[in-house]
């Protein structure tokens, strides 16, 4: 492989008012080799790949493109250099088609006089998502028809299409199966046999040592280290993260799965179109009670359904008073939370302030009479802020420009400050760092102790087999099989039910 830098990063540095995202960086990214960035949340990656592909400027330092002096106006400049990203935030327009979204800026391909060949457009848009395995959206349909994962998919084969030098790739996998996966990962092989470079953003440490050739380490907002493949060891990495030894194991040390007789939630018989056939289940006091599968197994859908998200077609979720749930805000004033898969796009409001996300449920117990005093309203949201340790300039700052685990932190907090007592989490560490993780994991712990009660719905085994004291594996639509915390428990079993 030809090892020469094609793009030299050097002393950049980015700040957001007060806040150092990153100072003075420099590093070398070879042709040729797929290369891992890393760090927890809020350490930079993102901002370093941002500046890369063109959404926002550096404050300090400079760009080397090639051997050319590179400074990208925005991200159609950059790709007209040859840099394509695909973010981690969903990057397509509602509104319109498939085939609109993957040609958006590029519609002059196919005007003449100023009407839009759209035979051509679609056949051109059919080809370039058979080119990497696409063969289940048709490019004429709108797009809000096909799922998150389809339409992240539909972003990738719009960064492809002005066929990149380098492609960065920002936390895409997390909201992937693993069908999904295997195509971003065929096509990372793909960059690699033709030469060409691949930036790999992830918190899947074991994805990272797998996919990269090398790896690039951040922690708040300074270069730690660029390891070649040969030195790769997770607990270096992590330890080089978070600047301590961590150990591997973030999870309960007990397998003692006991809780209260109890039932506090209950679904009976639950049927949703194609998604639930027939669910049925019981919470109780005290327990994490964990729902896994493959992707599209219902789990996600049944999440929504015990929330009152969904409402089912047959069937019924029950409280221990047998009140029904029927909707999300009879769900919240029974001490009901719900965290989403989604977390961007469902759960927070972006442009919204990190103080009026965490107040949004309990706005009835702060009320005076009729009115809501700001006093009360920063008392109670610093509480959270406090008590999570969540990362921010100020309570008044927009949540969309928290990392992706401060985010996180905010949805638990409105949360905690409604003084839920069921926690309904669908994959609760999806995107976030290991330290986070790890933080999450002792919170639900203590959440348990103090007797509240969780379902965790979740895609990765070693977060269900560490947490759950019982583990409940769904297949197409219906409960395949339930399994009780136990030392003996190994993914394999599970695994064994899912497929």
């Amino acid at each position: 492989m030809n090892s020469k830098a094609i793009l030299k990063v050097k002393n950049i540095s980015k700040d957001f008012g007060l806040t150092h995202a990153l100072k003075d960086v420099c590093v070398e990214i070879e042709q040729g080799e797929i290369i891992g960035l890393i760090g927890e949340n809020g350490s930079g990656k993102s901002t370093l790949s941002s500046i890369i592909s063109g959404v926002y400027p550096a404050s300090l330092g400079e760009l080397e493109l090639d051997g050319e002096f590179y400074k990208p106006s925005d991200t159609r400049d950059a790709q007209m250099h040859g840099i394509s990203m695909i973010a981690q935030e969903m990057g397509t327009l509602p509104g319109i088609r498939v085939a609109d979204n993957i040609f958006l800026g590029k519609e002059h391909l196919f005007a003449k006089a100023g009407v839009i060949n759209r035979k051509k457009m679609y056949q051109e848009a059919l080809k370039a998502m058979e080119k990497i395995g696409i063969t289940n959206i048709r490019p004429e349909a709108p797009i809000v028809q096909y799922s998150l994962e389809d339409r992240k998919l539909i972003e990738v084969v719009r960064a492809l299409y002005s066929n990149p030098k380098i492609f960065i790739v920002d936390e895409t996998t997390t909201a992937l199966s693993q069908r999904g996966r295997d195509i971003i990962y065929g096509i990372i092989k793909q960059f690699r046999k033709e030469n060409k470079t691949v930036l790999f953003i992830s918190h899947d440490l074991k994805e990272l040592m797998e996919i990269c050739t090398q790896m690039i380490v951040l922690r708040d907002g300074v270069l730690i280290a660029q390891l070649e493949k040969e030195e790769f060891n997770e607990e270096k990495i992590k330890e080089l993260m978070v600047g301590r030894k961590l150990t591997g194991d973030y999870y309960r040390s007990d397998y003692d799965g006991h809780c209260e007789d109890e039932v506090v939630l209950s679904a009976d018989n639950l049927y949703i179109g194609t998604s639930l056939k027939g669910v049925s289940l019981k919470l109780h006091k005290g327990e994490i009670l964990g729902i896994g599968g493959l992707t599209d197994c219902g789990m996600h859908e049944l999440g929504k359904a015990l929330f009152g998200v969904k409402s089912p077609l047959y069937g019924e979720v029950r409280l221990q008073n047998q009140e029904k749930i029927i909707s999300e805000k009879q769900a919240i004033k029974n001490k009901i939370g719900y965290v989403s898969k989604n977390r961007d796009q469902e759960a927070l409001i972006l442009s919204a302030s990190i103080m009026e996300n965490i107040v949004i449920p309990s706005y009835p117990k702060l009320k005076k009479g009729p009115l809501i005093l700001k006093k009360s309203e920063k008392e109670f949201t610093n509480k959270q802020v406090e008590s999570l340790n969540i990362k921010c300039r100020e309570i008044t700052q927009d949540v969309r420009e928290l990392s992706g685990g401060n985010k996180q932190k905010v949805v638990f907090g409105k949360w905690l400050g409604n003084e839920s007592e069921i926690f309904i989490l669908d994959c609760p560490t999806r995107g976030i760092d290991i330290g986070v993780k790890a933080f999450m994991y002792q919170l639900m712990y203590q959440l348990k102790k103090e007797g509240k009660s969780i379902i965790m719905i979740s895609e990765e085994l070693p977060e269900l087999i560490g947490m759950s004291d019982r583990i409940l594996i769904m297949k197409d639509g219906k409960i395949q099989k339930s399994f009780e915390r136990s030392e003996s428990l190994n993914e394999t079993k599970l695994i064994r039910e899912m497929v």
